[in-house]
Formats: C-alpha cells, sequence, structure tokens
C-alpha cells in the first residue's frame, strides 16, 4: 500500500502506485498518475499535482522553504526528476533526471531536456526549449501537441494499471496515434 499522509487530498486519480510515499499537504487533481517510488513531502507549503499528469518513478517532490511546487494539468514529469519549491505551467515534459530548484517557473508547452539543472529563481516562458547545467533557453517552439500526447499515453497507461492491467491495447494504441 502507499503511504497517504493525513493532509493528502486525492481528487480521483487515475492511479497511484503500491510503492508511492504522499507526506504532507499534496493534492492530486482528477486523472494524475504517481508511478513506483515517488516521494512527495510538504512541511510548510504545498504541493499540487494538476489533471492527468503523471508523475513517473522515482520522482522527488518536495517544497522550498519561500514557497510550493506547483505542476500544470497534462504534464510529464519522467523518471528521477527532482521538482524542489519550483512552478510548472500545462502541458511541460521535463526530462529524465533534470532537477528544478526553488522560485524556478517553467512556462507551459515546454520540454525540460533530460539531465537539466534549471537553477533557483530562473525563469522561461511559453514553448521553451530548455537544457543544460545550468540550464538556458535553447529556443522556443510549440510543444503542445507532442506534450499533450505523451500525456495522454501516459493516462491511458494508468487507466489500464488501476484495473491490474500492463499493456495497451491495440485499439488505444490506434487512439493515440489518431
Amino acid at each position: 500500500m502507499p503511504h497517504i499522509g493525513p493532509h493528502v487530498t486525492l481528487n480521483d486519480p487515475a492511479f497511484i502506485h503500491d510503492t508511492a510515499q504522499l507526506f504532507g499537504r499534496l493534492t492530486v487533481h482528477e486523472g494524475a498518475s504517481i508511478w513506483p517510488y515517488v516521494v512527495t513531502r510538504a512541511e510548510m507549503h504545498e504541493i499540487v499535482i494538476g489533471a492527468r499528469t503523471n508523475i513517473q518513478d522515482h520522482v522527488m517532490i518536495h517544497v522550498a522553504y519561500g514557497g510550493p511546487t506547483i505542476v500544470g494539468e497534462d504534464c510529464s514529469i519522467t523518471h528521477r526528476v527532482v521538482l524542489h519549491g519550483c512552478e510548472i505551467g500545462d502541458r511541460v515534459l521535463i526530462g529524465i533526471g533534470a532537477t528544478i530548484m526553488d522560485g524556478a517557473k517553467i512556462g507551459s508547452n515546454s520540454i525540460v531536456a533530460g539531465h537539466s539543472i534549471v537553477t533557483e529563481g530562473s525563469v522561461f516562458p511559453e514553448n521553451a526549449i530548455i537544457a543544460g547545467s545550468p540550464a538556458k533557453l535553447i529556443k522556443t517552439r510549440d510543444n503542445s501537441a507532442a506534450n499533450l500526447m505523451n500525456a495522454k499515453f501516459y493516462h491511458m497507461n494508468a487507466l489500464n494499471y488501476a484495473k491490474g492491467v500492463e499493456r495497451l491495447s491495440k485499439e488505444q494504441l490506434k487512439t493515440l496515434q489518431g
């Protein structure tokens, strides 16, 4: 069973894996999914996970001394990401192993490349492609369709996993492919 603390609010998430550890003031919105070994901790401020957002394996989300961690709708927070007191817009993909630090803001429809380190207080616009350590704006382009497709894929997976099904059907794959 996942550890779900007394201050956690679950607004009909699609899936929460048994190994998840959810502590503090956390709100998980409709259709969101929490995958294996995710840890959230919110001692002072809150963590908010938007609708249909997927928080993938081994992600750690914590609040900053100065503020909450807010993740928008239809986001993909991929494997081993660290989110710490930051704000993530809607339809954002955070790549494997990236770290987003205190006070950073990532605009909607953006991509943060794997292993990037977004330093404290960094602010990036909508439609940004961000990479590096420290992370820099590489270019801008509307990534909303690709990011939304990834979020839909994980949402379908989450609904399946909640039923004990670990594979997408051929019909589900066709739906995703359009």
